[in-house]
């Protein structure tokens, strides 16, 4: 399940890192080039003034990932 997110500073960056590692579930960012973890804070730097997908599992409830995105914003 994916939605889609732009990731416009620094802040928001270490904002989408503390909330994925507090999610119990796997988080995952992914763009044309790459894709990462969103607990690993250094690689998520690369993303900085990108649109990115926001990736989890299917079997994440849709709204739990609606709620995840909408906080990352």
């Amino acid at each position: 399940m994916t939605r889609e997110i732009d990731i416009k500073s620094e802040a928001q960056v270490e904002k989408i890192n503390r909330l994925a590692c507090d999610a119990p579930y796997e988080v995952w960012l992914f763009t044309d080039d790459i894709m990462l973890d969103a607990r690993s804070l250094l690689g998520l730097f690369a993303l900085v003034g990108q649109r990115a997908r926001v990736v989890v599992e299917d079997d994440v409830p849709p709204r739990s990932l609606d709620r995840l995105v909408a906080k990352m914003s």
